[in-house]
C-alpha cells in the first residue's frame, strides 16, 4: 500500500467535499473540504481553499483559508494569502508577511509517526480551548 506515496489527489476549485481523506500520496485542494485531511507527505492548499477540519501532514503549504487545528512534522509555509483559524503544531515554521494566523504554535515537536487507515485517530488533533 505504501507504494502509492508518490500519487497525487486535486479538489479542484469549486468542488465541496464532507468527510475525511487519508492518503499516502500528495494532496491539492483548491476548493472546499469539510472534514480531516491526513497524509504522510505534503498538502497544499491553494488561494482558493476552504478547509473546516485539522490537517496532519509531513509538510504543506498554506494559501487559503482554514478553520481547524494544523499538525506538520516537517516544514509548514503559511503563505502571504492564508488564514489559519487553529492551533499549529510543526517541526519548522515559514510565515510570509500577510499571513493571518490565530490560535496557539508549538514548534520543534518530535516528528510523529502518520498512521494512515486506522480508527484510533479519529479524534481532532488538538481540542481548542475558549
Amino acid at each position: 500500500m505504501e507504494e502509492l506515496s508518490n500519487s497525487s489527489n486535486i479538489i479542484g476549485k469549486g468542488t465541496t467535499l464532507e468527510g475525511n481523506i487519508e492518503t499516502f500520496g500528495n494532496i491539492r485542494v483548491e476548493g472546499k473540504v469539510i472534514g480531516n485531511i491526513k497524509t504522510k507527505s505534503k498538502v497544499a492548499l491553494g488561494h482558493s481553499s476552504y478547509v473546516e477540519g485539522s490537517v496532519l501532514a509531513q509538510n504543506a503549504e498554506i494559501a487559503g483559508h482554514i478553520t481547524g487545528s494544523v499538525e506538520i512534522t516537517e516544514v509548514l509555509v503559511l503563505k502571504a494569502s492564508s488564514v489559519v483559524e487553529g492551533d499549529i503544531i510543526s517541526n519548522k515554521l515559514i510565515v510570509e508577511s500577510g499571513a493571518t494566523f490565530n490560535g496557539k504554535c508549538k514548534m520543534g515537536v518530535k516528528s510523529k509517526e502518520i498512521n494512515i487507515g486506522q480508527e484510533s485517530e479519529r479524534q481532532p488533533l488538538l481540542q481548542a480551548q475558549s
